[in-house]
């Protein structure tokens, strides 16, 4: 993970754009409490693909669920609810690493992170990059080094850290 960085991403702005900051909440045990307590899940929506909702009802093969955003209540099939990961997995930059690997959470981690201006993102062995549609100050000099040279677990998901690692296998892989 990017926290064996020596370099403080929060502090420089070129940076800021790599890193998620997990000092703000995310580890924060109330907000773990408060998130269990709602039995959130994520439920189809027209609109936007899937929303989270809050379980009030079990009734066997339908849920009674009340969106989040709009408090509005509905009933949705068992089988089309998907599971929700804890906070604490908000922003995650490895997505192998979500306790409830599915459609809704991919898409919800791939939007928080684009919204965050964090465009990178890992799914094991790949990286997932979704257009941010501006320049963004994550392809400098400065960047390129702080890639040289790393494993890809120790810093930010960056096409830099999969380029480096593709540049080192070859160079292994050479005979001299």
């Amino acid at each position: 993970m990017a926290d064996t960085v020596s370099l403080d991403f929060h502090k420089d702005p070129e940076l800021k754009y790599l890193v998620v900051d997990r000092n703000v909440g995310i580890n924060d045990p109330s907000v773990q409490a408060e998130w269990t307590s709602k039995k959130l899940i994520w439920v189809p929506h027209e609109n936007h693909g899937f929303v989270s909702a809050s379980v009030k009802i079990d009734r066997g093969d339908e849920l009674e669920v009340e969106i989040v955003e709009t408090g509005k209540r509905c009933l949705v099939n068992k089988d089309d609810a998907q599971k929700m990961n804890p906070p604490k997995f908000n922003k995650v930059e490895d997505m192998a690493e979500l306790t409830c690997l599915n459609e809704a959470s991919v898409l919800y981690n791939l939007k928080d992170r684009y919204y965050s201006g964090l465009i990178y993102t890992y799914s094991g062995l790949f990286c997932v990059v979704v257009n941010p549609y501006k320049k963004l100050p994550i392809y400098t000099e400065k960047v390129i080094e702080l890639y040289k040279g790393k494993k890809r677990h120790e810093v930010p998901p960056h096409i830099y850290a999969v380029t480096d690692g593709a540049y080192r296998s070859m160079l292994q892989g050479m005979i001299l």
